[in-house]
């Protein structure tokens, strides 16, 4: 493996719980009600240090979506996926966005969400996932 060359973000940022590498910039969050398996996530138009996976598509709460996953460079972890493509017409504003599960990443303040899967099940229950709050 060779060099590995991070960039480092200035302001408020999100980084990879694990080591911390910067992953996205909070000015950066399109949305903040997401959800997740783990519970809540944040959809971002812009991330950094990261790679993507294989094209995949997935049915969602939202309908089927053509994704990849993304990994943190730094250590590898998976940190959330990228829409490539929106099958519908009403959703097609996630093209080219990437979502970051905030159950594995930490914040600007360095706080973590500590959620776990059946503690986020009630988020889940009863409404979609989309809607902004910004």
């Amino acid at each position: 493996m060779g060099r590995l060359f991070l960039i480092t973000l200035e302001g408020k940022f999100y980084s990879c719980k694990h080591c911390k590498v910067h992953l996205a910039l909070s000015e950066d969050i399109t949305s903040r009600s997401f959800q997740s398996r783990n519970g809540k996530a944040y959809l971002f138009s812009k991330v950094s240090n990261v790679y993507f996976g294989e094209s995949d598509d997935r049915m969602m709460m939202t309908g089927l979506h053509t994704v990849v996953d993304i990994f943190c460079v730094g250590c590898g972890s998976i940190v959330g996926w990228k829409y490539e493509f929106a099958h519908e017409l009403s959703q097609k504003y996630k093209e080219g966005k990437s979502v970051l599960e905030r159950f594995k990443i930490s914040g600007p303040d360095g706080s973590n969400y500590w959620g776990t899967p059946t503690e986020a099940t009630h988020i889940i229950v009863g409404g979609g996932s989309d809607a902004d709050d910004i």
